[in-house]
């Protein structure tokens, strides 16, 4: 806890989501938290915040003395130096998803966080979504009973070529080192995780450029499996319009599906095997009761978040999204991609040095002029 019972709070990377999060400080949606220093490398970005101090360098702003507490919302490569520094100096951090681009250097990352008197939190806001809140809490009670099918439609990422070429970085091995999965998709393989824990294998197609020019993949369908015999699909893309966003999960006590602001569950009055076991009718099916969990409220997002980091920092509450858990999502998108790239089943948990080896060599043929 800090004496001052407030957050001085500085912000790295002023790009779109730097920017916001600054302006929600500066908003006051955050009590007891102050924007107080900001940094980017690139100097006219502090012109957006005059009254705010300016640091061309993370490094100056968290040695300065000015901040309690560093968000890192810099391109992903970044996420891991500027993070092994702000916790070895002492700072709370929150970081943007992901927080490493590859397993390995989450290990590096996580295993700078020496102190639990630090506060360390990664910026899944989707887990204060009401409609995943819910499913979370279901499946923990054990109300649903044993899944037995996860099927996860994602395809409302929709990117134009136009996206893409807005920054040289962007959607190449070098500056972002994945597509999809590791810049729109880790809020849901995050819920993934949460919700469903890891699985123990899994074999994934990724299309590379399918729909767009680029060098990364933006077109993925993976394939799971669980150590209870329970499997998964995930399919997500950035090529698609309209597009879709469709969780169905089926468990021995029914089906839930959440889908356009809704979750409904469509509930067995007898769970599945034992109906099957007992019944003597051979097309017969469970009576179900359909029960509508939706609710209005979306959750407050990103500066719900922050506001859980502050309130972790000055009152000790636990955090929403422990930066210890975000390994997990990035373990999923490294496997994914190994997969994908290699046409091979990955067992899990992954080889992290060999995943970080295979990376390096894309890398090494990345259009992108800045390797990390």
């Amino acid at each position: 806890m800090i004496e001052t019972q407030k957050v001085r709070l500085g912000i790295v990377g002023l790009g779109v989501m730097g920017s916001i999060h600054a302006n929600t400080v500066l908003a006051g949606k955050v009590k007891r938290c102050e924007l107080a220093a900001v940094s980017d490398i690139v100097p006219a970005t502090g012109n957006e915040f005059p009254a705010i101090p300016f640091f061309n360098s993370a490094e100056d702003m968290i040695d300065s003395g000015l901040i309690d507490a560093l968000l890192i919302a810099t391109p992903h490569f970044d996420h891991t130096k500027i993070g092994v520094y702000a916790l070895g100096c002492g700072l709370h951090v929150l970081v943007e998803k992901p927080i490493s681009v590859h397993k390995a250097d989450c290990q590096k990352l996580l295993n700078s966080h020496k102190s639990q008197d630090q506060v360390f939190a990664v910026m899944f806001n989707q887990r204060t979504n009401p409609s995943y809140i819910q499913l979370h809490d279901l499946i923990a009670s054990g109300e649903l009973g044993e899944i037995r099918r996860i099927n996860w439609i994602v395809t409302d990422w929709f990117r134009t070529q136009a996206y893409y070429v807005a920054s040289d970085w962007r959607a190449t091995w070098a500056g972002e080192g994945a597509g999809v999965l590791l810049n729109q998709s880790p809020h849901q393989l995050d819920l993934w995780q949460w919700m469903f824990g890891m699985p123990i294998q899994l074999r994934a197609f990724c299309h590379r450029g399918r729909f767009h020019n680029i060098e990364v993949e933006d077109d993925v369908t993976a394939y799971m499996e669980y150590e209870n015999g329970a499997t998964g699909v995930f399919i997500t893309t950035t090529g698609e319009a309209p597009g879709t966003n469709r969780l169905e999960i089926a468990a021995e006590n029914g089906k839930i599906v959440i889908e356009t602001n809704k979750i409904i569950w469509t509930r067995n009055t007898i769970p599945t095997s034992k109906f099957s076991r007992e019944t003597d009718r051979g097309f017969a099916k469970p009576e179900t009761k359909t029960i509508d969990l939706s609710v209005e409220d979306k959750g407050p997002g990103h500066v719900g978040i922050i506001i859980n980091f502050v309130e972790a920092i000055l009152d000790d509450v636990p955090l929403l999204a422990p930066a210890s858990e975000g390994i997990h999502s990035v373990e999923l998108a490294n496997a994914m991609l190994y997969s994908g790239l290699n046409n091979k089943t990955v067992k899990l948990p992954l080889n992290a040095e060999k995943y970080e080896c295979f990376l390096n060599g894309l890398i090494a043929s990345s259009r992108c002029s800045v390797k990390n």
